[in-house]
């Protein structure tokens, strides 16, 4: 009788070596000369500052930003399409979007992939997708974790999470006590449903149209994959633009990363309790596939709001005499803009005006 092994119980040591076999040329992509190379190791290291004096930071009191997320049932359209490139962006987009509303630099980011058994082309192509969103973001992929869980996800499946540690100056931390009435909104374009909504957006698409991952949707000139695992934006290099153009003067008031719960939840988050938000409906173009998904479902313009994005990735806070350059900033980077608001005295909300 033959002895009980690991891969029995459905763990294949030989293919997860493979599978790790293939990922320090990804991360190694991502280094800066901050990072202390230490393959094999049993944790990833950092210095805080660089060695060189030309680059030094050089720091005063420094704070750290830290910052946790996943993609949500994304990957289940990922595991349906067969294509896992994609949301290993949506991966550090998430985490590095709210890092940056402190005025924050990401520093480092960490993955952790739980799946049902390792299969290594998959691995590598969600550690490409991190890879990719981390050189995005100017951050180093410093680590992660890849665990196999036979007993707790089905064939095929598996999950994403990952955290971001970023820096900041404390006079330079960005927390929206500054935000007071005279301040205008600016809208800052997403490129799609980035990674909130999509329990809704597979009930629809795939439960009540039956459309399946290859199909061609006309109205929007791609096919549901295409469409549905677009990459979140990642804000990172045009807000950190800003913030550096202005290094003496707090020019910046708030920033918001819009998520789940839409533009009026995530603004009113970062609301003094002294000042309204009021912001115009309809000041802003959306991406064709908010449109195409309400029709689809037949869902209410109220909940469209509350779920998704609706075309706006960012909100930031400021002054109006500063939005010339602000503005010209995230052109210079290819995302449009738009004044969606202005801030009044008020009681800590964000409302419509009508």
């Amino acid at each position: 009788m033959s002895k009980t092994t690991y891969q029995d119980a459905g763990v294949d040591l030989d293919r997860y070596q493979e599978s790790m076999n293939r990922l320090p040329r990804l991360m190694h992509r991502t280094y800066s000369p901050r990072v202390l190379k230490l393959d094999g190791g049993f944790a990833g290291l950092f210095q805080l500052d660089f060695a060189n004096r030309l680059f030094a930071r050089d720091y005063q009191d420094p704070v750290l930003v830290s910052c946790a997320d996943g993609v949500g049932t994304k990957v289940k359209i990922a595991q349906m399409a067969g294509r896992h490139d994609t949301v290993g962006v949506d991966l550090v987009a998430m985490s590095v979007n709210d890092a940056i509303c402190c005025g924050a630099e990401p520093l480092f980011f960490l993955d952790y992939i739980a799946m049902s058994k390792d299969e290594p082309d998959v691995v590598e192509q969600l550690v490409r997708g991190v890879s990719n969103g981390c050189i995005e973001a100017d951050c180093a992929l410093l680590g992660g974790e890849t665990a196999v869980m036979p007993d707790v996800y089905a064939p095929g499946e598996y999950d994403l999470a990952g955290f971001c540690v970023g820096v900041v100056e404390r006079r330079h931390v960005i927390d929206g006590h500054a935000i007071t009435p005279g301040d205008m909104v600016l809208g800052v374009a997403s490129n799609g449903l980035h990674s909130n909504g999509f329990s809704l957006v597979r009930k629809i698409v795939f439960e009540i149209a039956g459309l399946t991952a290859n199909d061609h949707i006309e109205a929007l000139g791609a096919t549901v994959a295409d469409a549905l695992l677009a990459p979140t934006r990642i804000y990172t290099q045009p807000i950190r633009k800003v913030l550096r153009a202005y290094k003496v003067k707090r020019v910046v008031h708030g920033i918001a990363h819009i998520t789940g719960g839409g533009l009026r939840e995530n603004l009113a988050r970062i609301l003094p309790a002294n000042v309204t938000a009021r912001l115009a409906p309809h000041s802003w173009e959306k991406p064709p596939v908010f449109d195409w998904l309400q029709k689809l479902g037949d869902v209410e313009d109220q909940e469209m709001e509350r779920v998704f994005n609706m075309g706006l990735g960012i909100a930031m806070v400021f002054n109006p005499r500063f939005e010339r350059r602000i503005r010209e900033i995230f052109a210079e980077h290819g995302i449009e803009s738009w004044v969606v608001g202005e801030i009044t005295a008020g009681d800590g909300s964000a409302v419509w005006n009508t």
